[in-house]
């Protein structure tokens, strides 16, 4: 039987022809027409279920920073809509490009009491309004004739600089309604599809890179590296420029963390190694990171002191009159790299750098070491594979002491910094990818939206997760500690057996309870020779200083070498 071609067929189809191969979301009654379109598109797209709407965000996110492809979540209206807005508050702080496509109640009971009314009207409040707030575009769309174009702008704005999610609101009727003969979105993108210019700084920094020829250069690179696809731009710089590189913690596969020029990572759970480089540096050369305070904590001095250049998007917010080279990341790197290598011969290979990590306070405590844990998760970790790292402890941990695979990924969701993220972004990420994905996670982000397991296990995909387990909210717990006498807590928790429990809830999924390092290796190893999901759990202690700078700053720890931490307290967190 011939059926109609309907908002939500030309909607999936679209999608299709720009790239997207999977959408993420939780269905309704006001979203499960574009569910019947996925059904009817020949497997052309696959829609993927997951226990939360936040978490749908989280896996599309961790599609999008992993694949550099645009990516897509979908919720119902109501609770549904609402429970999405941290995931696209996420991807807004951190410009990550998604689509999210939000039903609406049918126009004709708006405003009449509709279940899940958010138009605005007589009394409801106005999805419109607060989605416009996190994405680089949004659109209600009222008449189906509309979709097409609404469309195009919001795809558009996802690219556009500086990047971002945009929403579309479509109402249940709307995405019911009868296409005639709509334009192809590749035509539609054609139109909108404009150049971007070269960046009117870019000669001026070109030529003071040049004028610098033979002196210590810091480059510190970050996530619209990522974004924008210009990690071999960034390598063939940093080699014309013969510079040593730092990352920001949610840029930290966009450099080779193996290459002798690396130094480590900046700011407030970064290595004294950076600091090191930033004091020996006559410049510094910002690319694709506007150093937030989790990038440049502890730094601010010194960056003060140092002259700056910034590559990317937006301006740095460690000092606004920086020269800015502001146009396509990848295209001002290729020629400002091309007129180096004119300008001076090829530079010889560089020594080793001496790559320094934070000192953190013996404990004798019970349960494993977060530093042992958390390295014998970096030994298992296999070339190519993506590690996803949670907020919190255990996240600061596998930021500083785990370099990332080579070849493979490196995802931490510091936008918002919303604990659980890791556990869609995981799935995301095994998607997108193919290749197995590593979430570290404490038990406090577990207990938020660790059902994701069971999405997990029902799609039968690649991803271990390692539940580091302190039974608190660890970050939270020293900081009652440091800052608040350590007379009470509301942050540690009576014992849970996550093993277990989530053994007995599926019998089927590999589960170990992992009590030494080299246990924890070993099934990293065994679940790591598979396709399928797995779960090792970590008991670590709530006790334990993390590696983070304003922690360790204010217990005056001294590093390896006998210097104190000279990084100043930062508040974050």
């Amino acid at each position: 039987m011939d059926r109609p071609y309907r908002v939500v067929d030309y909607l999936i189809r679209s999608l299709h022809q720009v790239g997207v191969r999977h959408i993420f979301g939780v269905g309704g009654a006001n979203i499960e027409d574009l569910y019947d379109a996925a059904h009817h598109c020949d497997g052309a797209v696959r829609a993927v279920v997951a226990k939360h709407e936040f978490s749908a965000a989280a896996m599309a996110d961790g599609y999008a920073r992993t694949t550099g492809r645009l990516a897509v979540a979908v919720s119902t209206s109501g609770a549904g809509a609402m429970n999405l807005v941290p995931g696209v508050a996420e991807a807004y702080a951190s410009r990550v490009p998604l689509l999210a496509v939000v039903g609406q109640p049918p126009r004709s009971l708006e405003g009449r009491g509709a279940f899940q009314d958010t138009s605005g009207l007589a009394g409801s409040f106005d999805a419109y309004r607060l989605f416009s707030t996190i994405s680089r575009y949004c659109a209600r769309v009222d008449d189906p004739a509309d979709l097409a174009a609404a469309l195009a702008d919001a795809l558009t704005a996802t690219r556009a600089l500086p990047g971002g999610p945009a929403v579309l609101l479509l109402p249940k009727d709307v995405q019911q309604a009868v296409l005639a003969d709509p334009p192809p979105i590749d035509e539609l993108l054609t139109a909108r599809r404009t150049p971007v210019a070269a960046s009117a700084a870019r000669e001026r920094a070109a030529d003071r890179l040049a004028e610098l020829a033979g002196e210590p250069v810091l480059v510190i690179a970050g996530d619209e590296v990522a974004r924008r696809g210009a990690r071999a731009e960034l390598a063939e710089f940093v080699a014309a420029l013969d510079a040593r590189v730092a990352v920001v913690p949610d840029g930290k596969d966009v450099f080779d963390n193996h290459d002798p020029r690396f130094v480590g990572v900046a700011g407030v759970i970064g290595h004294p190694s950076v600091t090191d480089a930033l004091r020996r540096a006559r410049l510094c050369v910002l690319v694709g990171t506007r150093l937030p305070v989790m990038a440049r904590g502890g730094l601010d001095a010194l960056l003060a002191g140092t002259e700056l250049v910034c590559f990317g998007a937006e301006p740095a917010f460690s000092d606004p009159d920086t020269l800015h080279v502001d146009g396509d990341l990848r295209a001002e790197l290729r020629a400002v790299t091309a007129r180096l290598r004119a300008a001076r011969p090829a530079p010889p290979s560089p020594a080793r750098a001496d790559l320094r990590f934070l000192t953190v306070p013996p404990f004798e405590g019970e349960g494993m070491r977060l530093r042992d844990a958390v390295e014998a998760i970096g030994a298992a970790v296999p070339e190519g594979a993506t590690v996803i790292a949670d907020a919190g402890n255990a996240a600061a941990g596998v930021i500083h002491w785990v370099a990332t695979p080579r070849d493979g990924r490196f995802v931490v969701a510091l936008g918002m910094g919303g604990m659980g993220h890791s556990l869609g972004a995981g799935i995301g990420a095994a998607l997108g990818t193919g290749a197995r994905s590593y979430v570290v996670i404490g038990d406090g982000g577990f207990l938020m939206h660790g059902m994701e397991i069971h999405t997990a296990v029902e799609h039968d995909l690649p991803v271990t997760f390692v539940v580091v387990n302190n039974n608190a909210h660890g970050m939270c717990v020293t900081r009652e500690q440091l800052y608040y006498d350590d007379a009470y807590t509301f942050n540690e928790f009576r014992p849970t057996d996550l093993a277990g429990g989530i053994r007995g809830m599926f019998p089927t999924l590999p589960v170990t309870h992992a009590r030494t390092p080299d246990e924890l290796r070993q099934a990293l190893v065994a679940h790591g020779s598979t396709r399928s999901p797995a779960v090792v759990c970590v008991d670590v202690s709530p006790r334990e200083i993390p590696p983070f700078v304003p922690f360790l700053n204010h217990l005056d720890t001294v590093s390896p070498q006998g210097a104190p931490h000279d990084q100043p307290v930062v508040a974050v967190g």
